[in-house]
């Protein structure tokens, strides 16, 4: 494990700086780098799943931050407005992800999972790339957040739906669930919140090294728990992030957690390229690339049309659109699970993987090159 990290993160720096000198995003060396390094190039990292699992801590770090910003009332308020555009655009992502599929020789069931993966966009990509600024203060950042939100509640729905298709377990009953169990998760948090958290922070905020420490506790522990009852670690992280926000303490934890969710988020993208099959590619590389490619063009468009709709400016329609205009670390999740349920073909899996990073790199090239974010090449568009 310890020389796979040497390797990664030594590898990280020189392809970053290969990245930065070509004017590209540092997430772009990251994951050419796991194809380089992983079990399908050199095969200097090979264990890929050990890597994804450790990894998979900065997804849980993303949205425990996410939700810190965000107070309860602004989010109901916030879902209210975008629930129309979310729907639609996924709508029409899922049709042309279905289309795509169809024309790629792919049959009906294997067709609607990767119309189904195309719905989503990147809270990964979307998230890391705002600028601070942008992710508290602007509308822009709320409008992006709202929509990813939306989309998280969407495929927690249908990875449930998929697990209840490979059991006896009925698809209604697992919904039922859902309903049922999310608000208690909600309650619980909140109280241990309210009664234990709060009165320890109060108590003993003058020593940082604790209040980290509890901040971890926090985060791992109700994120545990929603995997415990059925749910993602990210929703558990999500909502013990919501249930601290109005804390005088909450933006203390988002400046001390920054630098730990970025290393964990180095190895989430290096994972995401070493787990690429090249050997399986062959026949299904180039209408990958294409679904790729249509999913670049055609995401910022329809949410343009759906934000204008709404009365939003052209600017922040646009700007809405490309940093949503990607597929999503969900679509590899919701293939996965499909396949692990036998609904789909391991073909399929390797379809919607390339297709998704062909989003990742495109999206975060054009996002780097137009708008401020905090790893922008140009000082200009820097902005943290």
């Amino acid at each position: 494990m310890l020389f796979s990290l040497f390797l990664i993160f030594v590898g990280a720096a020189v392809f970053a700086t290969l990245a930065l000198f070509a004017r590209q995003s540092l997430i772009i060396g990251y994951i050419v780098l796991g194809v380089v390094l992983g079990p399908w190039g050199l095969r200097w990292v090979t264990d890929t799943g050990l890597i994804q699992d450790i990894s998979n801590i900065g997804i849980i770090f993303l949205l425990f931050l996410l939700g810190l910003n965000l107070s309860p009332r602004k989010l109901l308020e916030l879902l209210r407005q975008t629930t129309i555009v979310t729907v639609f655009s996924s709508a029409v992502f899922a049709a042309i992800g279905w289309a795509m599929a169809a024309l790629a020789g792919f049959d009906t069931a294997n067709a609607v999972i990767v119309g189904v993966a195309c719905m989503f966009s990147s809270t990964i990509i979307g998230l890391k790339l705002l600028p601070t600024t942008v992710l508290h203060h602007r509308h822009t950042g709320e409008v992006i957040i709202s929509v990813l939100l939306l989309q998280d509640l969407i495929a927690i729905v249908v990875l449930l739906s998929f697990k209840a298709a490979s059991s006896d377990i009925s698809p209604l009953l697992e919904v039922a669930k859902l309903v049922v169990l999310l608000p208690a998760l909600v309650g619980l948090t909140w109280a241990l919140k309210r009664w234990v958290l709060l009165k320890l922070f109060f108590k003993f905020d003058k020593i940082q090294e604790y209040v980290f420490l509890l901040t971890l506790a926090w985060c791992l522990g109700i994120s545990q728990l929603a995997h415990a009852i059925g749910f993602s670690h990210e929703t558990g992280a999500f909502i013990a992030g919501i249930t601290v926000a109005t804390s005088p303490i909450a933006l203390f934890i988002v400046e001390s957690l920054k630098p730990l969710r970025d290393f964990f988020l180095v190895l989430f993208f290096f994972a995401l390229g070493a787990g690429l099959n090249l050997s399986e590619l062959s026949s299904i590389w180039l209408p990958a690339v294409l679904l790729g490619g249509l999913m670049l063009v055609v995401k910022p468009v329809v949410f343009r049309f759906a934000l204008r709709k709404l009365a939003e400016s052209n600017k922040l329609a646009w700007e809405t659109g490309f940093r949503l205009g990607q597929m999503s670390e969900f679509s590899l999740l919701i293939v996965f699970v499909a396949l692990q349920s036998a609904l789909i073909d391991p073909a399929t899996v390797y379809f919607v993987q390339l297709a998704t990073m062909v989003t990742f790199i495109g999206s975060s090239y054009s996002i780097v090159l137009r708008y401020p974010t905090p790893v922008a090449v140009s000082d200009r568009l820097r902005r943290d």
